[in-house]
């Protein structure tokens, strides 16, 4: 398995040589030259897997230079009832017949960002391990990432995170997780912007060559294929736990904003997985969901970028998005690298008229959007229908995969987070705060460690500089 870029200026590389790097030299993102496809046989085997068998089956797909008792080592001891809460890890909830909610918020930081953060630590150790290097980490959240990630990283040996994130805009609950951490290899920098300014100057200082490798700058956003890798994983096993026979199809109901989720179900269902249907749920920052109803991809700047009430998908310009566009314009790297010299200037594009968008039926998209009121609407008519609480995230989710399901076929919706995550919100729906897990309870009393910078490219680099020196 080699790894190219998005954009045609990487020669082919391992999956070691682009775990640590993060963006391809040339700007862009690294994707596999060719999909593993999963025939019959081994679909059906798969199916009786556990969550660590069925994760070794996969993983060996796209890493084939990790020795494979090291691998299933790695997965061993990520995956664990203890660190998830779960034999299976990832449950199944099911709320009537063809209509479930993945779990995937029951990891340390009660989100699903766990799922692939706690893997992409345990890869990054090995690594530095065998070639003694330090890494450190920039990376940018709304909200559920950076405690991800540094919960992933905390009092990891050779390991530094410098993780920025909108100045007000996350919840509290997501503030106090990541702020009141005290590790000495964590670094919080909160940005006077919104997360699409701190997803910039990530990117900014990833293009800065020299920089990025005189102090060994890696990223864990989901612009590093790792993460997208660790996520297909759970769309298999929530495909078999939702169906009986390899003969049935599924919807997928995802709420999406950096486009990485929805991502690993679109890689799942290019393997061969039977999905009909990949319905992707944004908020009021709406602009996947124009590009698959009209076309046009239009980021939008930041006075456009609206701070709601489900924060992780308040983003505007979807990062991931470059590696589906790689795929709908039949991996054409010059077409992409062309669109996304537009897209770095700040300018939209529009594929409706090209050849390219009769693909969009192909692989299966859908989309809509959801807003405030859906939202509250969603949460309180789960919380009475099924007895459910569920976060304002998977109530997007939950929301426009109702408006596209379809007859006969199962619709699985992924959970985001705990609902204890947002719990004004979840006041406003049900006139109740939501249970709060073990251990979290005093979380929003710590007392918090964090710097204050603004949107300037300089000055991060200086911060990172002074501290790695």
């Amino acid at each position: 398995m080699h790894y190219i870029s998005t954009r045609g200026g990487m020669p082919p590389k391992s999956f070691s040589d682009i775990l640590l790097s993060g963006l391809s030299p040339d700007g862009g993102l690294a994707i596999p030259e060719l999909y593993p496809r999963i025939d019959a046989a081994e679909l059906e085997r798969w199916r009786k897997l556990s969550y660590q068998s069925l994760a070794f089956e996969i993983l060996t797909r796209f890493i084939d230079d990790i020795p494979e008792t090291d691998l299933r080592g790695i997965i061993e001891r990520t995956y664990t009832p203890e660190l998830f809460g779960n034999a299976d890890i990832t449950p199944l909830k099911t709320l009537e017949p063809g209509l479930h909610i993945l779990g995937l918020s029951n990891g340390p930081t009660l989100a699903f960002k766990d799922i692939a953060m706690q893997l992409l630590g345990n890869l990054f150790e090995y690594a530095l391990e065998k070639t003694g290097d330090a890494l450190n980490i920039l990376g940018a959240t709304s909200g559920d990432t950076g405690s991800s990630a540094e919960y992933a990283m905390r009092g990891k040996q050779r390991i530094r995170v410098f993780m920025l994130s909108p100045l007000g805009k996350m919840s509290r609950f997501q503030t106090a997780q990541m702020f009141s951490l005290q590790d000495q290899n964590i670094f919080n920098i909160a940005i006077r912007g919104v997360f699409d300014d701190c997803q910039d100057i990530v990117k900014a200082v990833s293009n800065d060559h020299q920089f990025k490798q005189k102090y060994h700058i890696g990223t864990v956003n989901s612009i590093n294929w790792a993460r997208i890798v660790a996520q297909i994983i759970y769309y298999f096993k929530g495909y078999f736990a939702a169906t009986h026979s390899n003969h049935e199809q599924v919807a997928f109901a995802v709420p999406s904003g950096n486009f990485g989720n929805i991502c690993a179900g679109h890689v799942a269902r290019m393997m061969g997985l039977p999905i009909k249907q990949l319905i992707l749920a944004t908020n009021e920052n709406d602009v996947l969901d124009e590009f698959f109803r009209t076309g046009i991809y239009r980021p939008r700047a930041t006075m456009e970028t609206h701070h709601t009430s489900s924060p992780s998908m308040d983003i505007s310009k979807a990062s991931n998005f470059e590696r589906f566009v790689f795929d709908l314009t039949e991996r054409r790297a010059d077409k992409v690298a062309e669109l996304w010299r537009g897209v770095d200037r700040g300018e939209a594009f529009d594929l409706s008229a090209t050849p390219f968008w009769d693909n969009i039926r192909r692989f299966g998209f859908v989309s809509g959007s959801s807003h405030h009121a859906a939202r509250i609407a969603t949460i309180r008519k789960f919380y009475q229908q099924y007895n459910v609480i569920v976060d304002p995230h998977t109530a997007d989710g939950l929301k426009v995969g109702l408006e596209h399901r379809e007859t006969d076929i199962p619709l699985i919706c992924l959970e985001t987070a705990q609902p204890a995550k947002f719990s004004e919100s979840i006041v406003e729906a049900i006139g109740c705060e939501p249970d709060c897990p073990a251990g979290y309870d005093n979380l929003e009393n710590l007392s918090q460690r964090y710097d204050v910078k603004d949107v300037d490219i300089s000055a991060i680099k200086a911060y990172i500089a002074e501290r790695c020196e």
